[in-house]
Order: C-alpha cells, then structure tokens, then sequence
C-alpha cells in the first residue's frame, strides 16, 4: 500500500481511485473489523487506509468486491458511499452492531434492517423528513435468504437511527431528554427492532444516487430485556453478521449475472 495523500485523483476522504473497488462493498463501521470481512475474499489487498476509512478489495465469485469502514454516525458513512458511487462501486451492504429494543430481539440475533428512523442529521440534508429511508429490496432479500442458509436466528423489520450514542443510554442526563424518552417509547410502542447509527443516512443517499443499500447487524444486548429483568448477556462476536453479509454478496453477484 502506498502513500496516496497528495494523488489528485483519489477520493478526497477515502482516498481511493477508480478501478481499486468491485461494484459491491460491505460496510463495517469499525476499521478493525475490515481485514477479517476480507479474509473472506480470494487474495485481498489493503488499499487505503485515511482517517476512519479503510478498504480492502478481493475476488469474491468472480467478481471484485470491496470493504470499507465509515466510521461512527451518519455523516462519514454518506461520505464514503458518496465517494464510494464515484469510484464504481453501486450495491452497499452495511454490516454493524446494534442494541435490541424489541423484547424478542436477543443478544446475538442478527437484524435486517427493511426500514430505518431518520433520528439523525445527514439524511436531512438530502431528502425532505417525510421521505422514507428504506433498503433495497433485492439486497433485502439476499440478506434474508443468507441469514437462513447459515441457520441464525435473525428478525426482519424497521430499526432506529441516531447520532447520539450517550442519548440512547443516558437519555435522562440530558437537557433534552423529555423528547428522547418520549420518542424511545413511541418507537417500541411502533415495533422498533433495534437502534444503531448509519442505516438511516445510507438509504437516503443510496436513494439519491440510484444505487442499492441493505444491513444487517449484530444484536449485542437489549436494554429492553435487561428493564424486563429477562436474559441479555453482551454479545461482541460478529463473525455470524459478517458471514450474513458475504453470503448476500454472494447471492447478488448469482442474481446479477
């Protein structure tokens, strides 16, 4: 891997060029989690590393795929799907972790995101508040048959979106809590699956660039459970969400031939 900082013609946060990404790129949030999704490809290569945004590219199936990290929230994750769309790349599949808030959501389920709640920023900056944020349906789909093919137990349906993590957790600490408890409860009462921070942001911008975008997350914990009183250990190994999420990839690149 080489220094490209001062090379005009790579992205200027991502710092990657036409012709280094597939058409498909998994987005972990995380840079650490890169190098184990690409273990998964066939002859991976480190491409960039700049700022929270790593990207690795490999073969998958015959067809070159990539992974990149966003980083945390919804802004540096549109701005590597915009960069991304620049250098080729048009079906995203975001892989992540998240907190439970339905109580039949456990720790270690996998979610598939169909919808999310636009409580962030950046989507507001694309599209007008009643436009809804939604996955594609065929990476949707892919990610669903995926999820049955390695026997997991995973949920299908609408998660949250949020650009304050401490909000969720200590909502009653902040000046603004009266709206996040009352929001938090309508949420659940609406059958909210779980809460993360970047679904929301790239739908919306896959929305606006005509590409595809789905996710599916790990469910660490649910704070919900744990008010129940009922079992919720932390789960961290996202080993079942990254096979979820190369086994949709493989089934879009099936699908897409």
């Amino acid at each position: 891997m080489k220094n490209y900082s001062e090379d005009a013609n790579r992205q200027y946060h991502i710092q990657v060029a036409k012709g280094e990404v597939g058409r498909y790129v998994i987005m972990p949030g995380d840079p650490g989690r890169c190098e184990k999704i690409a273990s998964y490809l066939e002859e991976p290569e480190k491409i960039a590393v700049n700022r929270e945004f790593t990207t690795y590219t490999g073969m998958l199936d015959g067809e070159k795929v990539s992974v990149t990290s966003t980083g945390i929230g919804g802004p540096s994750a549109a701005i590597a799907m915009e960069e991304l769309y620049r250098c080729g790349a048009d079906t995203f599949v975001r892989i992540g972790t998240c907190g439970g808030m339905h109580p039949e959501v456990k720790s270690g389920d996998i979610v598939i995101a169909t919808g999310a709640i636009r409580m962030e920023g950046t989507s507001k900056e694309y599209a007008p508040i009643e436009y809804p944020a939604v996955a594609d349906f065929d990476v949707t789909n892919a990610l669903v048959r995926s999820a049955r093919e390695n026997n997991c137990d995973y949920h299908t349906g609408v998660v949250q979106s949020k650009d304050a993590f401490y909000g969720q957790h200590e909502p009653e600490a902040m000046p603004a809590g009266y709206e996040l408890m009352n929001k938090w409860e309508a949420w659940k009462k609406m059958g909210c699956l779980a809460s993360e921070m970047e679904s929301a942001a790239l739908f919306i911008v896959a929305g606006k660039l005509h590409v595809r975008a789905g996710a599916c997350f790990l469910v660490m914990a649910n704070q919900e459970r744990e008010k129940q009183g009922l079992y919720n250990p932390v789960v961290h190994d996202t080993d079942m969400a990254v096979r979820t999420a190369v086994g949709a990839v493989r089934n879009l690149i099936a699908a897409d031939i």
